[in-house]
């Protein structure tokens, strides 16, 4: 048996570790993703084989926190791809001001960065106040960092330059107080956005909401567990509510795909059918 084989053996073994001891299940993310973070996990541990953190995984709570961690993405920015962003402003944003309230989920939320975002976007549109936000994630240390809304002022230059090429019609410096080396989301835009442990294999739906965004987490699951989670989401949303995807993913070959019409297939915006 060549150490490919091995490898491959170990892997399942420690996934089903993960998902046996602590409920959580990568068996389904995509495959090169998911060894590429084993190795990470094996490279900061000194140790030489995937199958020796076994062991300290059922074991370690603390380390299987890391080791949980490690397999979530979060990878984000504010107004991440502004292309996107201003297609909501003009597309879905005209559609959510006939809803006397209205309820969206942010899945995969990561620290918060598209969430705020969103959340701007929103209060420039004067939807804010009568809006609910439930932005979710597995990850318990990327959760705390976005409900902290605190972000390295280095940054702010290139989210300011993303908010304008998004629409954004104020000074971006209005959404947060800079103190130190610090960027603070101001208090007023997180009023209205719930933060919740909530993990997309697993979980179940939320239901009746008016838009999802779930954006580059696709990508990361193999296609039997996409077309899971594109059943969430269908049960989930309104008839007439968004769906919203990465500029990579795709419901087109779910089988709840039937449901939805495309609104923008280069944004990868999609309504369930009324």
């Amino acid at each position: 048996m060549n150490p490919e084989e091995i490898e491959k053996i170990e892997l399942d073994l420690f996934l089903d570790a993960l998902n046996w001891r602590y409920g959580y299940d990568f068996r389904n993310y995509a495959r090169a993703s998911v060894r590429r973070r084993a190795r990470q996990i094996l490279a900061k541990s000194g140790m030489k084989h995937l199958s020796d953190l076994i062991p300290k995984l059922l074991h370690d709570e603390q380390f299987a926190v890391h080791a949980i961690n490690e397999f979530s993405i979060t990878v984000t920015e504010m107004f991440r791809d502004p292309t996107f962003f201003k297609t909501v402003r003009q597309t879905i944003a005209p559609y959510l001001k006939t809803y006397p309230f209205i309820k969206i989920w942010v899945a995969g939320c990561a620290t918060g960065e598209e969430v705020y975002s969103l959340a701007v976007l929103l209060q420039e549109e004067g939807l804010y106040d009568r809006v609910k936000i439930y932005a979710t994630d597995f990850n318990t240390d990327a959760l705390k960092k976005a409900v902290d809304g605190i972000y390295a002022l280095k940054d702010i230059q290139l989210y300011t330059g993303n908010y304008q090429k998004a629409g954004g019609r104020q000074a971006f410096s209005d959404y947060f107080l800079a103190e130190y080396n610090s960027a603070i989301i101001d208090q007023a835009l997180k009023s209205n956005i719930f933060f919740a442990n909530h993990n997309l294999v697993t979980d179940g739906a939320f239901h009746e909401v008016q838009a999802i965004f779930c954006r580059n987490v696709f990508i990361y699951f193999d296609r039997s567990l996409q077309n899971r989670v594109a059943k969430v989401f269908a049960e989930s949303l309104t008839h007439g509510g968004f769906l919203c995807l990465g500029s990579k993913e795709s419901i087109e070959f779910s089988p709840v795909f039937d449901q939805f019409k495309v609104i923008d297939a280069g944004q990868r915006i999609y309504q369930k059918k009324v």
